[in-house]
């Protein structure tokens, strides 16, 4: 089956975003497409679950994950153009990003291959995840604070060389921050929900590949962020370009840290900073999770509409999807590589296929449609509370 075929049936399942279920082998006649089912909010146990691989992400990453998640078309790029340059250096890797045409959100996550790999593990987390924040953006902060809550009630969640955990109140609202502990360098953790929180006590989580119990939390190589980012400053003047707004339940983009350091294709003000808005013109045919959603962006991107978004014509346009193929201009027309993660290119006379090692492929592993996941990749079932 073509790449356009397969991500059309995967993405634009109506109950993709409520239990992020994996595809089943395609039957006739197809589902309808996902934005044109009728809003149906998650609920705080399946955001609760929904956010648990990222919710201890330091703060920075938070913001950033939440937006770049709205283009998963994007992220499965980026990561496929990571793993095709292996041997470049961090500054020569994140100039080069902010060269592609994806949002600057996707762009900043190749300093942290760690994160795009795991992004991509599972496309249809990723997908839910970001559909989750297009619809219900104060949900989704509140269920990543209650999560971050519940572990550090648990004493998973505490300050480390690597990281430090405060806590503040406004108006009677607590949040609970993480921010780096060396200022120039971000560690990553890479933890197992189980080992934080307990099993769920509804659902599932949804299913990474974890650390098993006897590890249960452990760190990623820490990031050197002078090296992706010459003259990085800090968290302090200047800081980072995403970070959550817990108290207003969204995300402030930082102006001056796109400028700065070159995010060519971000069109904000010089200085200071504003709320983040999802961008449709790269959400690149991947449909919205409903009509709500749907009709809030559709008809933004490029002047045009349609129905699951847009693509990029050959000439650099957009067209409606179905029109023209998937993704950016040159993605799939690359060489085959044979490093490939979520996509490939063309191959064996311009026949496009989806890669098994990642996201889409997945079909069935032990998973059930439509009642969530079971058991794969650290997956658990629900039993035994952890609230």
């Amino acid at each position: 089956m073509g790449v356009a075929a397969l991500v059309a049936f995967y993405l634009w399942h109506p109950a993709l975003g409520q239990e992020y279920p994996l595809p089943q082998p395609v039957q006739e006649p197809l589902p309808p497409p996902a934005g044109s089912a009728p809003a149906q909010p998650l609920s705080p146990q399946q955001l609760d679950d929904l956010v648990a691989p990222m919710a201890l992400y330091p703060d920075p990453l938070v913001g950033e994950v939440l937006a770049a998640a709205t283009y998963p078309m994007e992220i499965a790029e980026a990561e496929q153009w990571v793993q095709d340059h292996p041997k470049w250096k961090p500054s020569k890797l994140m100039d080069q990003a902010k060269k592609q045409n994806w949002d600057p959100s996707v762009q900043g996550l190749v300093a942290f291959p760690q994160v795009l790999a795991r992004l991509t593990q599972d496309m249809g987390w990723t997908t839910a995840l970001g559909n989750a924040f297009l619809a219900q953006q104060a949900d989704v902060m509140q269920a990543v604070q209650r999560m971050r809550a519940q572990a550090l009630a648990r004493g998973t969640l505490q300050s480390t060389p690597q990281q430090t955990v405060t806590t503040e109140n406004q108006n009677g609202q607590t949040v609970i921050n993480i921010m780096p502990a060396n200022p120039d360098v971000l560690y990553v953790p890479y933890y197992n929900p189980v080992y934080v929180w307990g099993p769920p006590m509804w659902g599932v989580y949804p299913p990474l590949v974890y650390p098993g119990i006897g590890i249960g939390f452990g760190w990623g190589l820490g990031i050197d962020l002078d090296l992706c980012f010459g003259g990085w400053g800090g968290w302090g003047w200047g800081g980072w370009g995403w970070t959550p707004d817990w108290y207003g339940g969204g995300i402030w983009l930082n102006h001056s840290f796109f400028h700065r350091y070159g995010f060519n294709h971000f069109h904000g003000e010089p200085l200071g900073r504003s709320s983040w808005a999802h961008d449709p013109e790269h959400r690149l045919g991947v449909p919205y999770a409903n009509r709500d959603v749907a009709g809030r962006f559709t008809g933004r991107a490029g002047g045009g509409a349609s129905r699951g978004g847009f693509n990029r014509g050959a000439g650099g346009g957009r067209q409606a999807f179905g029109r023209q193929r998937l993704g950016s201009p040159g993605f799939e027309q690359r060489g085959w590589t044979g490093k490939h993660s979520v996509f490939g290119g063309y191959h064996n006379g311009g026949a496009t296929r989806v890669q098994s090692d990642h996201g889409f492929s997945s079909m069935g592993a032990g998973r059930s449609f439509g009642g969530g996941f079971h058991g794969g990749g650290g997956g658990m079932r629900g039993g035994g509370g952890r609230r």
